[in-house]
């Protein structure tokens, strides 16, 4: 670098000095003088101009090979003059590095678009404005069933709905939609999402047949409903047709002329009892049945949750001290504020507290606490804690299932009662429990 300065700046003072001499000869009336400084001063120019045009074409040539990204562009360094060695050099440096960048970006892309064709979701990008298709997987060509497509415009005349789907869906959000696809019906979960690449607005979309899953979970649902449905139904209904059939044999043994003897009547009246108490078990069973299945829509409205806390409170707080067992109520927060139907989380917690209580009756600690809180992620935790003796993870599995009970009298809805009404505030409720050390229940919001 230094040398090439050097010698474009001698270059230049030797221009200036011819050009000086020019000058001085042509005002002394040195006619000889002049014509040879003027013929060293075209000479330097020459060479100066040939100099700068070497520069230039290598540099043309840098450009070109930028433009169209042709990174095996190479320039020679040594046969190339001096003057070119510094500036050549510089340039496969920078080439080089370009190509690099580039190998790098191509595998980055090979690596992805393997990856993409690994995984079992149909996926594919497109420009909304013109509809045109910038990256496909297999996956997604063979769910459309069509080999090739470079235009959403051809998806627009074969499967209308769908194509409608891809423009109208928001960004981030999901949604299912059942469509036929050769005359075979599918049930799409579509999610999607947008980016910018080359200064172009993109979308990409993802999609997933989930009707299969959606089956198989539903099939397994009525299953285990049928089953609890059988089960208890044939658990009342077996007794009663035993003693149905005994009360009728001893019946027919009994001549209508003659008094019925007082153990006989005792037998009947204790079987007619039986079987009014299993007819009032059968009813209780589809009361709650029906219990379950009437929570249809929740009715949101924002209040404080010290507020649910002590209404909670005054409505617990004397059953709880007649049987000595303690409520802690913690709030750290008294403006907390939660978004959800009061109603609804009230029987929730009722629910919890009422187990909390049955839980700890026979421990030698009575406490039961209800806390309220706002996580980091700004969402609101409720809790209910007992020091009872805990459930084992076979129990803990199996609590949320309909009529699933640990208690003689218990119903078996209260628990899935509570795990209905948090997904309908598209929340959850969680539990974790030590044996002989008690239980937590989170309720979570959105």
């Amino acid at each position: 670098m230094v040398k090439s300065s050097l010698r474009i700046i001698i270059q230049l003072l030797l221009i200036s000095l011819s050009a000086g001499a020019v000058v001085w000869c042509y005002l002394k009336s040195l006619p000889l003088g002049m014509s040879i400084a003027v013929f060293l001063l075209v000479v330097l120019i020459y060479r100066m101009l040939s100099l700068f045009k070497d520069i230039l074409n290598d540099f043309n040539d840098f450009v070109e090979a930028l433009k169209y990204r042709d990174f095996s562009q190479h320039f020679s360094i040594l046969r190339a003059p001096r003057h070119l060695r510094f500036f050549r050099r510089g340039f496969n440096d920078i080439v080089g590095g370009f190509k690099q960048l580039s190998q790098e970006k191509e595998l980055q892309y090979q690596y992805l678009q393997n990856v993409l064709e690994l995984v079992d979701t149909a996926i594919l990008a497109f420009e909304p404005g013109t509809g045109d298709i910038y990256w496909i997987n297999s996956q997604m060509k063979n769910l459309l069933s069509v080999p090739a497509i470079k235009n959403l415009k051809r998806l627009e005349r074969l499967l209308p709905a769908l194509n409608e789907a891809f423009y109208t869906i928001s960004p981030g959000s999901q949604q299912i939609i059942k469509v036929d696809i050769v005359d075979r019906p599918h049930k799409l979960l579509l999610t999607t999402n947008n980016f910018v690449t080359g200064g172009k607005q993109m979308k990409l979309i993802a999609l997933q047949n989930v009707e299969e899953a959606l089956d198989v979970t539903e099939t397994e649902a009525w299953n285990k409903l049928l089953r609890v449905l059988t089960h208890e139904i044939m658990n009342s209904i077996a007794p009663i047709s035993s003693l149905a059939n005994t009360l009728q044999d001893r019946l027919s043994l009994v001549d209508s002329r003659l008094p019925i003897h007082a153990v006989d009547l005792k037998d009947l009246q204790d079987g007619m009892q039986t079987i009014r108490s299993r007819s009032d078990g059968l009813m209780r069973f589809s009361t709650s049945y029906r219990n379950l299945n009437k929570i249809g829509q929740i009715h949101l409205s924002q209040f404080y949750i010290r507020d649910l806390f002590e209404n909670l409170a005054a409505l617990m707080q004397p059953g709880m001290t007649s049987k000595q067992i303690m409520l802690d109520v913690i709030l750290k927060n008294p403006n907390l504020k939660i978004e959800a139907d009061q109603q609804l989380l009230e029987q929730v917690l009722i629910n919890l507290l009422l187990n909390a209580i049955d839980a700890v009756k026979e421990s030698p600690e009575k406490k039961v606490m209800i806390s309220g809180e706002k996580n980091q992620q700004g969402q609101i935790i409720l809790k209910v804690k007992d020091s009872g003796k805990g459930m084992d993870e076979q129990i803990m599995e199996r609590i949320f299932i309909p009529f699933f009970s640990t208690k003689k009298t218990g119903s078996g809805i209260g628990l899935s009662l509570c795990k209905q009404i948090m997904l309908l505030h598209r929340g959850n409720i969680q539990v974790k429990s030590v044996p002989d050390k008690g239980t937590t229940f989170r309720l979570q919001f959105p």
